[in-house]
């Protein structure tokens, strides 16, 4: 796809200055590691300002709520089954983790945690959609700086890697595609949607394609295809 929405059709994560050699390893680089930090505290910062902006919760919160709806769980067990489960999705996709994975849960956990007392809580329609695409493109960016790391995906990345690398479709499509999913169970199971749902559903996979692509642009090395 040529001109402007080239983004669209990325199909590889890029190897760039913080890329670890290797995903599997509990001693990266020093710089791989904290850039891999830096991005996860900005995608806990993107889902942060989703939430706060009260236009709706991410996909994944919908589908938790939707199995809390059916089971009587709490929604934090609901969370957690729902990771497990993913996680399991990883065998057939040959997906590996990494220290990154790891760090996927803590950090985004103990940034949506920090952050969400002290950001704004606007009242108008209009700021509150503002806020949410804001967050949505944060969550895109951090997640491309994270992904380039190359030291093992978030669980629900995981799955989108290892399903681009079965489909050989372009990543934007493949998470726009988990994510439309994920709200449509979740709504059916009686999950809250919002603005900021559909927001976040339908562009956080060209958001993190864009990111990809836009950091391949400005630190550009030859990318590692997914396939």
């Amino acid at each position: 796809m040529a001109g402007k929405f080239a983004f669209l059709s990325i199909k590889a994560i890029p190897t760039l200055f913080w890329s670890a050699p290797k995903p599997l390893t509990m001693r990266p680089p020093l710089r791989s590691f904290v850039i891999l930090c830096f991005g996860l505290a900005l995608f806990g910062l993107g889902e942060a300002l989703l939430i706060a902006s009260g236009a709706g919760v991410s996909p994944w919160t919908v589908f938790a709520e939707g199995v809390t709806n059916v089971t009587g769980w709490s929604i934090g067990l609901a969370t957690f089954i729902i990771s497990v489960c993913v996680l399991l999705t990883w065998i057939p996709l040959r997906q590996i983790p990494g220290i990154g994975t790891i760090a996927n849960a803590v950090i985004i956990a103990l940034m949506l945690d920090f952050s969400l007392p002290y950001l704004p809580k606007p009242d108008g329609f209009m700021l509150q959609s503002l806020q949410a695409l804001i967050g949505v493109l944060v969550t895109g960016l951090g997640g491309g700086i994270y992904l380039i790391a190359n030291l093992g995906p978030g669980p629900r990345d995981g799955l989108m890697t290892g399903l681009q690398q079965l489909t050989n479709l372009p990543i934007a499509w493949v998470r726009s595609g988990i994510e439309i999913s994920v709200v449509i169970i979740g709504w059916y199971l009686g999950g809250t949607v919002g603005l900021g749902t559909m927001l976040f559903a339908f562009l956080i996979g060209p958001s993190v394609a864009a990111s990809l692509y836009g950091l391949q642009a400005m630190f550009g090395k030859k990318p590692v295809s997914l396939t």
